[in-house]
């Protein structure tokens, strides 16, 4: 399934709007968790069951989803790069491996601000599977999208369990490295916290990506979105239709059995790992299916419009909604996480989205590219006057 040439090189707006709408999930997430900070108030116990039931359906919601949306369409924009170059006769590969050191050091920018560290170095790290990938079938990626998605190490480590109870999985240990960044915080010492960030922060979140699974996830997320940019997935018209609704109802029917699975108090913890992250693809796949087929009435298109310009600048969002973060709740500058429970951060946040909207109209109305994706641009096609 390929796109039609009249369509090759456009820009999908469907895309733009579904990664906005992922971007603007992740942040209400992180503003609901302090952006890892946790500090908050002393509350009666009806407010405090308020704020918790807000949390939890949200988490449910949104939490491990919005990344997964995410990712899946990092997976899109390297084959869509990757197409437009072939088309030329140029291998986008080596230039996406120079694409990915930039984006490492954007995850290092991030992650000052950011106690948990940044997935954004497991993007950068993991991105490079696509590489030897790329010129591979739709079949043949697709088995390999599988493999990862099935989370091959957390399968193994239940099955040595089954037949050695007494066996415990390797760890690396994340648990233990985050105890150490919330006193840093509490410092009000800015060049404190962001050097404790880039570093600890930093080994906590690769290492809580290898320990929760997601370090296997990642790469069969790429693919799978590199698949769908590749065939023209996301394009309109009935066939494409017919796969989008097919989607729908088996993410749904997946999501349900797999959560039904992963809550059963008697599973292994490798287990409930891997029932969690297939749950989290599963849910995920309603999300992205349910609002490819809705954006193709003009009521969605016109009521996610705003979305399509955050999404646009996806990458300046996501690091400018940590500084935000960063400036209202951390010690160093206002300080409000001990005022702020979750039904008010989740406000605050909303307030911050916005804000983040109305200058992402107001600056692609004068721009191509937003201020970090136009940096990322022009370093990624340093020397390269006719890319």
């Amino acid at each position: 399934m390929s796109p039609s040439p009249s369509t090759i090189g456009q820009r999908l707006h469907v895309v733009d709007a579904l990664r906005g709408f992922a971007v603007v999930a992740i942040m209400l997430v992180h503003f609901l968790e302090h952006f890892i900070y946790d500090s908050y108030p002393v509350s009666t116990p009806l407010l405090a069951s308020v704020n918790q039931g807000m949390k939890d359906a949200f988490f449910f919601l949104f939490a491990g989803k919005s990344y997964t949306i995410f990712a899946l369409l990092f997976g899109f924009t390297y084959a869509i790069q990757y197409g437009n170059q072939l088309r030329k006769g140029k291998d986008f590969s080596y230039r996406f491996a120079w694409r990915l050191l930039i984006l490492a050091l954007f995850a290092c920018l991030n992650a000052v601000f950011f106690p948990g560290g940044d997935v954004l170095l497991t993007f950068a790290i993991a991105g490079l599977i696509l590489i030897p990938l790329r010129k591979l079938g739709i079949g043949t990626l697709a088995m390999v999208a599988a493999f990862f998605l099935l989370q091959p190490l957390e399968l193994a480590y239940a099955a040595i369990q089954f037949f050695h109870p007494e066996w415990t999985p390797p760890t690396v240990l994340a648990a233990n490295a985050y105890p150490s960044l919330k006193p840093c915080i509490d410092n009000g010492d800015f060049w404190g916290m962001a050097w404790n960030n880039l570093t600890t922060g930093q080994y906590a979140s690769f290492a809580w990506g290898i320990d929760a699974g997601r370090l296997m996830q990642a790469p069969g997320l790429f693919i799978t979105g590199f698949i769908l940019g590749k065939g023209g997935f996301f394009h309109t018209g009935s066939r494409n239709t017919v796969f989008w609704t097919r989607t729908l109802l088996a993410s749904a029917a997946g999501s349900f059995v797999f959560y039904i699975a992963m809550i059963q108090p008697e599973l292994s913890a490798p287990l409930k790992t891997a029932f969690t992250m297939w749950h989290n693809v599963s849910f995920s796949g309603i999300w992205v299916a349910g609002f490819v087929l809705l954006y193709r009435t003009a009521y969605f298109r016109q009521l996610t419009d705003s979305l399509r310009y955050y999404g646009k600048m996806s990458l300046t969002n996501y690091i400018t909604q940590s500084v935000i973060g960063a400036l209202i709740f951390f010690p160093f500058a206002l300080g409000l996480a001990p005022h702020l429970g979750y039904v008010a951060s989740f406000a605050v946040g909303v307030a911050a989205m916005l804000l983040q909207i109305r200058f992402c109209r107001w600056w692609l109305g004068r721009h191509r590219y937003g201020p970090l994706e136009g940096i990322w641009h022009r370093l990624t096609w340093l020397h390269a006057p006719n890319k």
